[in-house]
């Protein structure tokens, strides 16, 4: 998936894929003027009520069809930086202390969704980018109107 302008006036915004390409609890990969954007929604972000059944189709690997909001959104580079490998789309996502996280797929490294800490290596941290849902696209906000960097 390629980053696109949505809409005149609203250059500060970029269009990176749509809410159809949202895999819940899980990962999928988007390009932005040369950078791979891995992009996590997590059926029931942290201080939500529920948790996904197993049979719902809310489970990893399953398109999410629920309403949602970008609160369960979370965007990091996708380069892990102890293989040098595109793979952090491709973690596994879980939960360590009641912090999300996304271990890499290598070497097993747990990066904090919301700034992109490496939990193993404090001296590591992945970028993360401001996301939010507008209407059935996820888009790339400016860094200053990001909350969560």
């Amino acid at each position: 998936m390629s980053g696109t302008a949505i809409a005149p006036g609203t250059e500060a915004r970029i269009r990176l894929c749509s809410r159809q390409d949202l895999v819940a609890n899980s990962g999928i990969v988007a390009w932005h003027q040369g950078h791979q954007i891995a992009i996590f929604l997590l059926a029931h972000p942290p201080g939500s009520a529920g948790q996904a059944s197993p049979d719902s189709s809310e489970v990893a690997g399953a398109p999410f069809a629920s309403p949602i909001t970008s609160d369960g959104l979370y965007a990091l580079d996708n380069r892990d930086p102890f293989s040098g490998a595109n793979v952090i789309g491709r973690g596994i996502v879980g939960d360590l202390g009641g912090e999300p996280v996304v271990a890499s797929p290598i070497y097993k490294q747990h990066f904090r969704l919301r700034d992109g800490q490496c939990l193993e290596a404090p001296d590591q941290r992945l970028r993360c980018w401001p996301v939010a849902l507008e209407g059935d696209d996820v888009v790339l906000l400016a860094e200053a109107a990001a909350g969560r960097t």
